[in-house]
């Protein structure tokens, strides 16, 4: 089967590799017909997480096909069904999965450096890196998906492919962005980025209620999707100090913080510069800024992906003012069914996030203009594998 491989730093090879197999009782094989490329995935096209990758390893975590088999202990899925394929593996048994802490969970990673590194093993992820677990991931023509009953979600033939790819990690990502930011009616809330999930985070807090929204980026093509879709914009370019912009126009500061911008995000001099000669891992320019401009006693979610370690933390800021900072890979089979009811009854639409589609076969060129933010449109790009172009379901 074809397979976007990793093969180093912004050098991914569309291979050919064994299909997968059967391996556990639990295991189902889906046939992709449509998948994607994740901001996430990024950090392994760009050298950041080179340390923690294996040659040859196939990327990708949003993805959805066809169920082909089905392993004897998969009880709600038979071939033919249309599943989305969610990004975090779980086992459904250990203490964490019991809580619906479902990137969490105790089983399904068996990297030792990660526990090293953390103090603890987190959930196993599809192509992203040795550190969860090193599974296979789902940018391929087929996938073998453990644990198919809790990572598959069952989904109508007649919803766009186009919504259901955007239920895979996009949505339930920035629905988590939402739950951990505690975002209710009412609130002030400021979203740094204005990737898909930024994006994705801001129309959900005003679907939850949410009186403004403030959307902080330096990306004039996607500042103006921000705007079309409700928020305010801040151009980050534009304000030496956006923090106290904010300050200056919502005297309280914000109820909610969002961070969606990731580890990767630099605005400061000291920063760039430690970054560049490899004395910090992740930068903390935007993370400080969201605690500034945050009210006292307020929340901050952190969403953009952070790994390693950062300086110049404001730490004493955090605990003088009392705000409550929370992070997290997705919990992602614990916001279904409701993410695919409320896109199946219309309430809500994932499929913006996708201003470009393409045939499959040419991910690794799509790898190179995501990254450089040259995709047409601005956001994602919808992948068609040759069996999604050949069977279409909707």
């Amino acid at each position: 089967m074809k397979a976007a491989q990793w093969m180093g730093p912004k050098d991914i090879q569309l291979g050919t590799v064994p299909k997968p197999m059967l391996t556990a009782p639990k295991d189902a094989i889906v046939h992709i017909t449509h998948c994607t490329i994740c901001g996430s995935d990024l950090h392994m096209y760009n050298p950041d997480m080179k340390m923690a990758m294996e040659k040859g390893l196939i990327l990708g975590h949003e993805a959805i096909g066809i169920v082909e088999e089905i392993g004897p202990e998969v009880k709600n899925l038979k071939p033919g069904d249309r599943v989305i394929i969610l990004p975090v593996i779980a086992c459904g048994d250990c203490f964490y999965c019991k809580n619906k802490e479902y990137s969490l969970c105790d089983k399904t990673n068996p990297s030792q450096d990660m526990e090293q590194l953390y103090g603890h093993r987190l959930s196993g992820i599809f192509g992203y890196s040795m550190l969860t677990g090193g599974y296979p991931g789902d940018q391929a023509e087929w996938c073998r998906v453990p644990n198919a009953d809790l990572v598959c979600v069952k989904a109508p033939k007649n919803v766009p492919a186009k919504k259901l790819l955007g239920l895979c990690d996009v949505t339930p990502t920035a629905w988590h962005g939402n739950e951990l930011a505690e975002v209710r009616k009412g609130d002030v809330v400021g979203v740094w980025g204005c990737g898909a999930v930024g994006l994705s985070i801001q129309r959900l807090a005003l679907f939850r209620g949410a009186k403004k929204v403030y959307a902080i980026d330096k990306d004039p093509q996607r500042l103006a999707l921000a705007e079309k879709y409700g928020s305010i914009p801040v151009d980050v370019s534009a304000h030496k100090n956006v923090a106290d912009y904010i300050l200056g126009i919502e005297s309280h500061g914000l109820d909610r913080g969002i961070e969606a911008s990731g580890f990767r995000s630099t605005n400061s001099v000291a920063h760039k510069v430690m970054r560049g000669i490899f004395i910090e891992g992740d930068s903390s320019d935007t993370v400080s800024a969201i605690i500034k401009a945050t009210r006292k006693g307020g929340n901050i979610a952190l969403i953009g992906d952070f790994f390693f370690t950062t300086n110049q933390f404001p730490i004493g800021a955090l605990m003088e003012k009392a705000i409550t900072l929370r992070g997290g890979q997705l919990y992602a089979q614990k916001y279904f069914p409701y993410l695919l009811d409320i896109t199946v009854n219309n309430e809500y639409d994932p499929s913006f996030m996708f201003t470009h589609e393409d045939n499959f076969e040419s991910i690794s060129e799509n790898y190179a203009k995501f990254n450089t933010h040259e995709v047409p449109g601005g956001l994602k790009v919808c992948l068609i594998t040759e069996f999604g172009r050949t069977h279409p379901t909707e």
